[in-house]
């Protein structure tokens, strides 16, 4: 075998293109040789209680073998093969035994005990105080301090909570791809806009076959069920998207036992490190205290938004009944109708803000608004790619010093995870006087371009592809020298989403929409006219959409606040219960939603999806320092791209990463505690 790329220096990029299914297991398991025996190296009680014997050492090793991995699980979700997933799958076991061998090791654990209690502690960086602080948080979590056959069952129990989340996960995926629907007579497509005709009609000839190829990806299946007027098509889309997965639709890909088993090993496992439910376990590293503020923050907000989703619908039925003919509103029958009325109500259709929104246009755009609002450059650069889809961008300082690498991965293909994510390679990391610069990739699942023509982009894949950026800049912009303090490592979960939820407001701003759209035809932007009909519909469905946001939310906390796990029956229940509660749409009965929950399954959300409204908050209150900046500069052009509000934001909240809790960050750059009023205001649904 020619050299393994897997195993190349951390301080070289790797070289995607080479990397095969034959290379993941040799390199994890030199890795983890290496690891090893720098973990019982740090451990070793002669050592010197400093930083350089003991911390800086074991990241060093440790960092190799967690860049490779992270390779490996990237490719595994974004170019899924046979063989990859086998190799990936044969390397997990290894991978999960060692992270919880190292959770368990007490000889570390007593060391960096050690490290804590040097006379000389208090006078370290703050960051490296801060990083021994949570090492010692996460050992006592990941079960240090259990003995005997808890120790063993609970390492036992840690590898198995890791093959049923990646099962899961390709269940949906396998179930996805697995699922298509030929149309031959193209009346049945009447209303689908011209470019998603055009694509399916290429999926089918790629299959050698004649026709238009429907498929559950988003940019075919959502197109469907806002446009298509045949009722009978969405119905059909509907229920295919709605089993996908479970035991209603193709049941080689039934996620049933794995949420029961999933459940039962959450339990178990949060008893033994003595908690009594796994919200409370998982709540130790969030900015909510308990579970009782999570669901008092839900059910609040939802008696707020649950009087504005109940006129919602009302419009809506009252609509559908008079001018569409349908006196009895289906769930598939919600999005066609919902798109009807906004074109009727706003006078413009989502598929006529798309053409102005070419995929080109966008990055330019979004490019200029980063470099203005933070002081970098962003240019596109050759690298080696897993895909040909993949490019790569440079980020720089204005004097063009290397700050990191961003990969995006934007369209969707067969062999791709659905939704979109940020995730990152390495981390930003200090060694003497030399930076090592983060790689971060970012992964959507647009639609392509085709017929010549570039992609097109909705406006919320628009406001997608802000908010994942929002998640890359965390790591990009990050000026933390050491790993365990960065984003990605140590900021609370429920603070994760500010930076990314932040970044969705710019979307709406008239000086940026200006600089995103460019028509696919003419070159124009998008006229003021027609985007005064857009923010004019912002907050069109906003209370269905947010109590939408609570109800899985709210059913994630009370699933994972039980003391013990819950069958499927005993899940589909409470899920009905949480909706009977705080939602107005109710789905058919065969419907299984948490069978494709892979936030909550498979994401690494569990316990944890009221993060997205929690950090709402923050997010909304963050962006009106630069409403406000914009309303004492009101002769400016700038409007909230306001690069003295930026530089702030940066340096108090993406600059710092995890370096110190959230709500300090937060404080530092509002200089005061959070507030729900922008929140509320932004929604719509202000008092």
């Amino acid at each position: 075998m020619t050299q393994n790329p897997l195993l190349a220096p951390v301080s070289d990029l790797i070289d995607y293109a080479t990397v095969q299914p034959a290379h993941i297991v040799p390199a994890i398991e030199e890795l983890l040789i290496g690891a090893r025996q720098a973990v019982d190296t740090a451990a070793d009680p002669s050592l010197p209680a400093d930083w350089e014997s003991v911390v800086q050492p074991l990241d060093t090793a440790s960092e190799r073998l967690w860049r490779a991995w992270s390779v490996a699980g990237h490719l595994n979700a974004v170019v899924n093969t046979p063989e990859l997933r086998e190799a990936y799958n044969a390397a997990l076991p290894l991978v999960t035994e060692f992270s919880t061998w190292v959770g368990l090791h007490e000889g570390l654990y007593k060391q960096y005990q050690r490290l804590r209690a040097a006379s000389d502690f208090d006078s370290w960086d703050p960051v490296r105080r801060r990083v021994i602080e949570l090492a010692l948080r996460d050992f006592r979590l990941s079960g240090v301090e259990l003995q005997g056959e808890a120790r063993e069952r609970y390492a036992e129990i840690s590898d198995r909570e890791a093959q049923v989340t990646q099962k899961f996960s390709e269940n949906v995926l396998d179930s996805i791809d697995a699922w298509s629907l030929l149309i031959e007579d193209e009346s049945q497509l009447a209303g689908l806009p011209a470019d998603v005709l055009q694509a399916t009609r290429q999926a089918a000839q790629d299959d050698g076959q004649t026709g238009w190829k429907l498929t559950l990806k988003m940019p075919c299946y959502l197109p469907v069920m806002q446009y298509a007027r045949d009722r009978d098509l969405r119905e059909q889309m509907y229920r295919a998207y709605g089993t996908v997965a479970s035991e209603q639709g193709d049941t080689r890909f039934d996620n049933s036992p794995l949420i029961e088993e999933l459940l039962s090993l959450r339990a178990e496992e949060s008893g033994l490190l003595g908690f009594g439910t796994f919200a409370a376990l998982r709540l130790q590293t969030r900015m909510a205290r308990d579970a009782d503020e999570v669901t008092g923050f839900l059910r609040d907000l939802a008696s707020r938004a649950r009087p504005y989703a109940e006129r919602d619908l009302a419009e809506i039925k009252a609509f559908a009944a008079s001018e569409l003919g349908l006196a009895e509103l289906e769930p598939w029958d919600i999005p066609y109708a919902s798109e009807r009325l906004r074109e009727t109500r706003y006078a413009y259709s989502e598929d006529e803000i798309k053409q102005y929104f070419t995929e080109p246009r966008v990055l330019e755009g979004l490019f200029q608004v980063i470099e203005s609002l933070f002081n970098v450059r962003l240019r596109e650069t050759d690298v080696s790619r897993w895909h040909a889809d993949v490019r790569g961008v440079r980020v720089e300082s204005p004097e063009g010093a290397l700050i990191g690498h961003l990969y995006l991965d934007l369209y969707a293909r067969a062999g791709k995870q659905s939704g979109a994510w940020v995730d990152s390679e390495r981390s930003r990391r200090r060694l003497g006087d030399h930076v090592q610069t983060p790689v971060v990739y970012l992964t959507c699942n647009f639609a392509r371009p085709g017929d010549g023509k570039p992609a097109l982009l909705t406006h919320d894949d628009v406001i997608t592809l802000f908010h994942e950026t929002g998640h890359a800049l965390h790591a990009l912009l990050s000026e933390v020298d050491e790993p365990g303090a960065s984003a990605f490592s140590s900021v609370e979960w429920d603070a994760i989403e500010l930076p990314s939820q932040f970044m969705e407001n710019f979307c709406w701003e008239w000086p940026v929409v200006q600089r995103l759209s460019a028509h696919v035809t003419s070159g124009e932007a998008l006229p003021r006219t027609l985007y005064d009909k857009l923010v004019a519909a912002r907050n069109y469905q906003s209370g269905m959409q947010t109590v939408r946001q609570i109800e899985f939310a709210l059913f994630d906390m009370l699933l994972h606040s039980r003391s013990d796990g819950a069958t499927i029956e005993q899940t589909m229940d409470l899920l009905q219960q949480v909706r009977k509660e705080v939602a107005v749409l109710f789905p058919p009965a065969w419907h299984r939603f948490p069978h494709a929950f892979s936030h909550l399954f498979a994401g690494g959300y569990g316990a944890g999806y009221y993060s997205y409204k929690w950090a709402e908050v923050l997010s909304a209150d963050a962006y009106e320092a630069f409403e406000e900046a914009a309303k004492a500069n009101a002769n400016s052009a700038t409007g909230t791209l306001d690069p003295i509000t930026g530089a702030r934001y940066r340096k108090e909240i993406l600059a710092v990463g995890g370096a110190r809790p959230a709500a300090e960050s937060f404080a530092a750059f509002r200089g005061r505690a959070p507030r729900i009023d922008a929140l509320l205001r932004h929604s719509g649904m202000a008092n």
